[in-house]
């Protein structure tokens, strides 16, 4: 399974729902004029991931108003779209993912199933893995923790269902006084990816987003990107730069 992937590492302000479909939109052209079939976006692009806002304005997928606007790019731009968005589902909120296809449908929606447990005051749990058969080929969904699961059961699954790439929206996160020259991040990424890619031979990447976390659990932590892209034998392809100013957009040959 080979194909052009954009990365879109950018900055996700927490219950900014409109300036950060603003950046998905402005990384999404971008990489579609470099040659990119598929982008993948970051985990909560709407509103940030555990922010207080998902109670209020956290919408319905696909017919909310962001997973509507990132259909139309998807459409317009001929590409596919990977990114994870704060659902809302009756009264329920859920961490969700979908894959929107060339013509703008919601071809997988997944909702997170490993999530951490400080998380749960804001979302419910994900019951269900799927994978769904595209022209680029078999492809899976998983979202940033699920990926340390136990025994990478939620990546290995999807492994066991077929998927010939998985690809993950993140948000990687750091306390505020992580110093990376004495501790470099994404060691633990690493662990949780190459064995699966190994082991079923298939690739996976995880997108993360950049920016400080100023409500929740966790805030003054910062995410820092260093999105991470390997191959179906467990070797690193591409790497981001740490940082919470790091935005950065690229396109990777998946191979």
């Amino acid at each position: 399974m080979a194909f052009r992937l954009g990365m879109a590492q950018i900055l996700v302000e927490g219950g900014q729902p409109e300036a950060n479909l603003k950046r998905a939109e402005q990384a999404v052209k971008e990489l579609a004029d470099r040659g990119a079939q598929v982008v993948l976006l970051p985990e909560a692009l709407n509103l940030g991931w555990t922010h207080s806002s998902c109670h209020q304005v956290a919408e319905s997928i696909p017919d909310g108003p962001t997973c509507q606007r990132l259909g139309q790019l998807a459409r317009v731009h001929g590409i596919h779209v990977v990114v994870g968005l704060v659902e809302c589902e009756s009264t329920q909120i859920y961490n969700a993912a979908v894959w929107i296809d060339t013509d703008g449908k919601v071809i997988l929606k997944h909702r997170k199933i490993h999530e951490l447990d400080i998380a749960h005051d804001c979302y419910q749990q994900g019951q269900s893995l799927q994978v769904v058969d595209t022209e680029l080929g078999r492809v899976g969904v998983m979202i940033c923790a699920d990926a340390f699961a136990p025994n990478f059961s939620v990546s290995r699954a999807l492994g066991a269902m077929g998927a010939q790439v998985i690809l993950s929206p993140c948000a990687w996160a750091v306390p505020p006084n992580h110093d990376p020259k004495r501790e470099p991040y994404g060691q633990l990424w690493r662990d949780c990816y190459a064995p699966v890619c190994a082991e079923y031979s298939l690739s996976i990447a995880g997108c993360s987003n950049v920016g400080s976390i100023e409500l929740g659990p966790w805030q003054g932590h910062r995410c820092i990107g260093c999105s991470l892209v390997m191959d179906a034998t467990g070797k690193v392809l591409w790497t981001a730069p740490y940082g919470e100013e790091s935005q950065q957009v690229v396109v990777i040959d998946l191979i």
